[in-house]
């Protein structure tokens, strides 16, 4: 039992499961057979541009494992050296609230949330195999937005506030599809923390060809959240270890788990400053979700050197742009107390990843990390912040005791 909060708390990493025909519910039909579900050895696989994709290992999510179930291993007391499936146990059905709003509402009020961000689970997957290809993945991020707000909506009752895909790989596009959402109610977009899609290969979504397109997620006062994805990394990790493939959830590995702990987000956010899009729109948020937050400081380590070595390359010292223009979600198992020391209680939001498994089964356990914290920053945190960074007005009320 977590301890006892007497405010609305907003959680700010909340998933649904997708249903069977979320990709492909809206596709034009020119592209109908962009996904596909094929059986292979008696289970449904997802097929992408016709290749197998192992990136989730049940993409149907009729079962799922329990919200938790991974948390021995991401808490570092695994000392059997048990796998994620040992440690997964028996599975569960998925039930109605991972995928309607009406029941998750009724799951939140159990646990005590009051609002949350909801994020996919398998649209993660999309941009990383269509990266050659910046009309096809605007295509197919259009196609599951539609059945996003079909299913779930971008703003449930003021309290479930889903995240559609934005992407700036074709600006005009990726403008358009910003306009399209957030005329649906849209607070908050997913962007994926990677470079985007290109006909002649990747680059990264800071640089100026794509300034139209943060003027307006400036103009708009969208949040937006920067949420671990399948960001491409894998290919890295493949030149050291002689291999190929794509990245697969749930399988981690010593070498990747060392040397890509918090890079992706790390790089995006360094290229957001360095190439200067947060002192050209100084009024965008971005937020880091699901990606921990112990990479923060050895940014912030290495933009402190690179300000002292070359000062004239940024027009703002870069410490003070990551502190005004950054909002991280970190881990509940990192240290939660050394990123607020950071970066300030009123940049640190509460996130429980549920009902993944390597979330919390509990999310308000969360507070459990903050006990020696002050009470207003422990408020902040868990509440105050996503209020403020959505532009919501705070209900006032206890949440569970």
């Amino acid at each position: 039992m977590a301890v006892a909060l007497d405010f609305p708390v907003f959680d700010a990493d909340n998933h649904l499961y997708e249903t069977e025909d979320a990709f492909t519910r809206h596709l034009p039909e020119r592209h109908k057979d962009l996904f596909r579900f094929a059986e292979v050895k008696g289970r449904k696989k997802l097929l992408v541009r016709s290749q197998l994709t192992e990136f989730i290992p049940n993409p149907t999510f009729e079962v799922v494992a329990r919200p938790g179930a991974h948390m021995p291993f991401y808490a570092g007391e695994n000392p059997e050296g048990k796998t994620l499936r040992e440690l997964t146990g028996e599975p569960m059905k998925a039930i109605p609230a991972f995928r309607n709003p009406v029941d998750r509402l009724r799951l939140l009020d159990e646990q005590g949330v009051h609002a949350c961000l909801m994020f996919p689970t398998l649209a993660s997957l999309i941009e990383e195999r269509l990266k050659d290809d910046p009309d096809l993945t605007q295509v197919a991020i259009r196609a599951f937005n539609e059945w996003l707000h079909d299913d779930w909506g971008y703003d449930h009752e003021g309290r479930i506030f889903a995240t559609p895909i934005v992407s700036p790989c074709d600006v005009e596009a990726g403008i358009a599809e910003l306009d399209r959402v957030l005329e649906r109610g849209a607070r908050a977009i997913l962007v994926r923390p990677a470079p985007v899609a290109g006909l002649r290969g990747t680059r990264s979504p800071f640089l100026e060809e794509f300034d139209p397109f943060w003027a307006r997620v400036q103009e708009s006062g969208v949040v937006v959240a920067l949420h671990a994805s399948d960001s491409g990394y894998q290919d890295y990790l493949n030149t050291w270890e002689g291999s190929s493939g794509e990245y697969v959830a749930f399988k981690p590995k010593t070498f990747a788990y060392v040397a890509d702990g918090g890079r992706t987000i790390q790089d995006a956010i360094a290229s957001a400053i360095c190439h200067g899009m947060l002192d050209r729109f100084p009024g965008v948020k971005l937020m880091s979700v699901e990606n921990g937050g112990q990479w923060v400081h050895l940014l912030a380590r290495n933009l402190e050197l690179a300000w002292k070595k070359m000062p004239k390359e940024f027009p703002t010292h870069p410490l003070e742009v990551l502190r005004r223009n950054v909002w991280i979600n970190p881990f509940w198992e990192e240290s939660v107390t050394g990123v607020i020391e950071l970066m300030g209680a009123d940049r640190v939001c509460f996130g429980s990843d549920f009902p993944h498994p390597e979330g919390l089964e509990d999310p308000l356990a969360f507070a459990d990390e903050l006990r020696d914290l002050p009470a207003a920053d422990v408020e902040r945190v868990m509440s105050t912040n996503m209020f403020e960074l959505l532009g919501l007005p705070r209900p006032v009320g206890a949440t569970r005791g």
